[in-house]
């Protein structure tokens, strides 16, 4: 039976958590301070902490930071989840650098403690191998993983994480270059979870500016603002009981990652216009293209959020990282063609194969994708070789000509103007959006915004 051990100074605390923790099978002692907490782990190493932050009336939290680093120093491979007010959340913040795994706030919701406790626990558990990574068709064999292409070290590593975390509730941050297929690894996340019966709700954050935020996220009722004309599910309600996938988190503005971090830190959220808080229940995948440790040392990006969302980090390769995989993976995208065009000979070259190994493809997977498609669109014969993409291949970028001249004055509004630039910038950058927002000088959450205002499709 799974030994935890609670440390609290609160006897309320230490009783209710107790009873909790052994309703839901557990073997539970409890201590009330540092010096007790010790001793009870040098007589036996327990599976996991409970840790209470202040143990005085100062409340400064540095009791319980020096006790969790004696304890790491006994245990160093001890989980220790802690246990802090929401004033304290900087405190918790510093507790998970220190070595901490997890941190819940006070009062706690007793699921949300017991799901957290299990996840803690099945990720200190040692890995199930140590023999190395497994074969593509091992982990095909345990966990579906359809629709995602490649036997690259670098993506089995990755596809082997996606396999042990799944099944947790543990939240997940992907990181990655544009177009490397962070959606689908949030997918296969979802699939091979307890939760695959449930709903996968995605929400593009950099689409979202923060006026509409809340009402997105959260809903709304009929009249709670002024263009509020009828009630609206909220993308949090839409995901209740499944997984939310928060893509370009690193896109959020300061003033919404506050909210965000309330609703993730107490699962409970507002419907605007209705003041009765509502629960929830649902499994966290974030994802970005942006450097989050970056953006929280430069101010931009709340270090709380960070430490929330990041309990497993899981890295996607990009695709010059993995070049044996691009014939796999342009092959594949031939197939879907066959059905798609109704063109059942089409098929890639050898030479065409390699020519494609060889490109540097900074759009990643999705820029390969849509080269394959280009090509065989504008390819008569069946057979697809390395001349036939070559005047569709992404050329270097040409300077612009400095005869170039604006249309002339009453030939055309600036609004027009603004939505030519942009679709000539996607078509351009084959529709890397990372590279035509740098490109016009805007941030990738301004370009969403007047890709949706001209009706443009991003092809994500």
């Amino acid at each position: 039976m799974v030994q935890i051990l609670i440390v609290d100074d609160d006897l309320a605390v230490r009783t209710s958590l107790r009873l909790l923790l052994k309703q839901a099978g557990y073997a539970a002692d409890a201590v009330a301070g540092p010096a007790e907490a010790l001793a009870a782990v040098r007589a036996a190493v327990p599976q996991l902490v409970l840790l209470d932050m202040n143990f005085s009336a100062a409340t400064s939290g540095a009791d319980g930071l020096g006790l969790l680093a004696e304890l790491k120093a006994l245990a160093p491979q001890l989980p220790v989840v802690l246990l802090t007010g929401w004033g304290s959340i900087g405190l918790a913040v510093a507790g998970m650098k220190a070595g901490a795994a997890e941190f819940l706030t006070k009062p706690w919701q007793n699921e949300a403690l017991l799901q957290t406790i299990a996840t803690t626990l099945v990720l200190a558990a040692p890995p199930a191998t140590a023999l190395g990574l497994p074969s593509r068709r091992e982990l095909d064999r345990q966990f579906d993983f359809q629709g995602i292409v490649g036997d690259d070290p670098r993506l089995l590593g990755v596809l082997r994480q996606v396999g042990q975390v799944a099944a947790t509730d543990a939240s997940v941050l992907i990181e990655g270059e544009s177009g490397t297929g962070k959606e689908l690894i949030a997918e296969a996340l979802h699939q091979n979870s307890r939760r695959r019966g449930q709903p996968f709700v995605k929400v593009n954050l950099g689409g979202i500016s923060s006026s509409l935020f809340e009402s997105e996220l959260f809903g709304h009722r009929r009249g709670a603002f002024t263009d509020a004309r009828a009630d609206r599910v909220g993308r949090f309600e839409l995901a209740n009981g499944g997984t939310i996938f928060l893509d370009e988190i690193g896109e959020l503005e300061l003033a919404s990652q506050v909210k965000l971090l309330r609703v993730l830190q107490d699962r409970t959220y507002e419907v605007l216009g209705d003041s009765k808080p509502r629960r929830l229940d649902l499994r966290v995948v974030a994802a970005t293209n942006k450097n989050l440790a970056e953006l929280v040392a430069q101010g931009r990006f709340r270090e709380d959020l960070y430490y929330r969302l990041n309990l497993i980090t899981l890295r996607l390769p990009a695709l010059r990282e993995r070049p044996a995989d691009v014939p796999t993976l342009a092959r594949h995208f031939v197939q879907q063609l066959q059905a798609t065009y109704h063109r059942p000979g089409l098929r890639l070259s050898p030479a065409a194969a390699h020519w494609l190994q060889e490109q540097p493809l900074p759009g990643n997977i999705r820029e390969l994708k849509n080269l394959v498609e280009r090509t065989a669109l504008t390819t008569p014969h069946d057979e697809l070789l390395p001349a036939d993409f070559q005047p569709a291949a992404p050329a270097p970028r040409p300077p612009l000509a400095p005869e170039a001249t604006l249309p002339a004055p009453g030939t055309i509004t600036l609004e027009a103007l603004e939505e030519q630039m942009i679709r000539q910038s996607l078509t351009h950058y084959h529709g890397n959006l990372s590279q035509v927002a740098r490109a016009l000088g805007l941030s990738r959450g301004a370009l969403y915004r007047r890709l949706e205002k001209f009706g443009i499709p991003t092809g994500e």
